[in-house]
């Protein structure tokens, strides 16, 4: 499932227009970066958790050449998901 099918999915299930559906679903995603960008976390009961970790700075190697490189530290994104997901997954 890409992008436009959830927006029909979202059109669908909650009887609005397909504009709607797109506003809402970028509404989400924009709320949802907005806050990890402040290190902070989305707790969507059911579903899951979002939030951000530090991965530390490190010593890499470049595959094609061999040669050792730093890669910098970064913040990276986390999803875990809740137990009624589980649930219906399993």
């Amino acid at each position: 499932m890409n992008k436009s099918d959830l927006i029909d999915h979202i059109a669908q299930q909650a009887d609005i227009s397909k504009a709607a559906a797109t506003r809402s679903l970028d509404a989400l995603i924009g709320g949802v970066t907005m806050t990890l960008k402040k290190s902070g976390s989305v707790t969507l009961v059911g579903f899951g958790t979002f939030s951000t970790s530090a991965r530390a700075a490190r010593t890499g190697r470049n595959p094609r050449t061999g040669e050792s490189i730093e890669i910098s530290p970064a913040k990276v994104p986390k999803f875990k998901p809740g137990k009624a997901l589980k649930d219906a997954v399993n």
